[in-house]
């Protein structure tokens, strides 16, 4: 499930797996129509591993981008010991994403 939030006068989305653990949270955007497309554009690039980045933190994490065809970030994922977590997290959001109803809240 994707819930969208309003924050102030922006908005952001995060995608939910079904067990309700926030898998990728959006960046901020300045209209709902554009944060929408946001989950759009994840619903449709999720198939794609290209479109998935793996990254180190300074402090030894490891986190996942997900990114549009011109290389925007949508969303970024929670902090994981390893690899192999932000992989199973990558999963997660191509399992869940398409199909998944968006919930205002």
């Amino acid at each position: 499930m994707f819930e969208l939030k309003k924050s102030g006068d922006k908005f952001h989305f995060v995608l939910k797996a079904a067990n309700g653990q926030v898998i990728l949270t959006s960046q901020m955007y300045a209209s709902k129509a554009s944060a929408m497309n946001g989950i759009e554009s994840v619903k449709k690039n999720c198939g794609d591993e290209k479109c998935f980045e793996i990254k180190t933190a300074k402090n030894g994490k490891i986190h996942f981008n997900i990114k549009s065809t011109n290389g925007q970030i949508i969303g970024s994922s929670q902090m994981y010991a390893g690899e192999s977590g932000a992989k199973n997290g990558i999963a997660s959001v191509a399992k869940n994403a398409p199909g998944a109803g968006v919930k205002e809240v």
